[in-house]
């Protein structure tokens, strides 16, 4: 069983919670803007764009996690803080597939149809589930998943302090490798 996390893992984590942190901000700053915002237009294809990417990289990582086991958590934390800490993986996994996915859903329910400007390089299509709906049943699916997508997008504003918190706890307070075990350049000793 490896102690640290490989460099795959590792990639996959900081890029994800990097692009994560980036749209969070840009969905709140471009909530705030006006409809009249020349730029806003442009803000939602970045914001869509960044959702897309992390939607990708979040599928690829689950793969990867599925075929390359997670090191073990140190023996010497308590079993209800293991739990408290695999149950927290779950929920980002979920978050960090979920979000993407309501994004997208909410704008191929959309009335208007528009695809995502994928950062200039292509249109990435819509989900075509809702092509024959009327605009009211579209409008009604959009509005489900935007629901969805905001409180998940919460969830996320909630869970990703804690996880820093609980990070940077064991790290200084705790003092074990918890947080260097997913540093890259960084190494580990075994915890027997």
């Amino acid at each position: 069983m490896p102690v640290r996390y490989n460099s795959v893992a590792m990639a996959f984590h900081w890029t994800i919670a990097l692009l994560l942190i980036a749209n969070i901000a840009l969905g709140l700053y471009m909530s705030d803007l006006p409809r009249s915002d020349p730029g806003k237009f442009a803000i939602f294809q970045i914001h869509k764009s960044i959702g897309l990417t992390v939607l990708v990289l979040s599928l690829l990582r689950l793969a990867w996690r599925l075929a390359n086991p997670a090191p073990p958590l140190p023996h010497s934390m308590h079993p209800a803080a293991k739990r408290v800490a695999r149950f927290t993986h779950y929920v980002f996994y979920l978050l960090i597939i979920f979000i993407p996915l309501t994004g997208w859903l909410m704008v191929s329910a959309s009335s208007l149809g528009n695809g995502t400007d994928y950062f200039g390089l292509f249109t990435w299509p819509n989900l075509s589930f809702w092509a024959g709906d009327t605009r009211a049943q579209q409008h009604a699916a959009h509005e489900t998943f935007e629901s969805a997508h905001v409180f998940l997008a919460w969830s996320a504003i909630v869970l990703v302090p804690i996880h820093v918190a609980a990070a940077l706890y064991h790290h200084i307070l705790l003092k074990d490798d918890v947080l260097r075990r997913m540093l890259p350049f960084t190494g580990t000793e075994e915890v027997l």
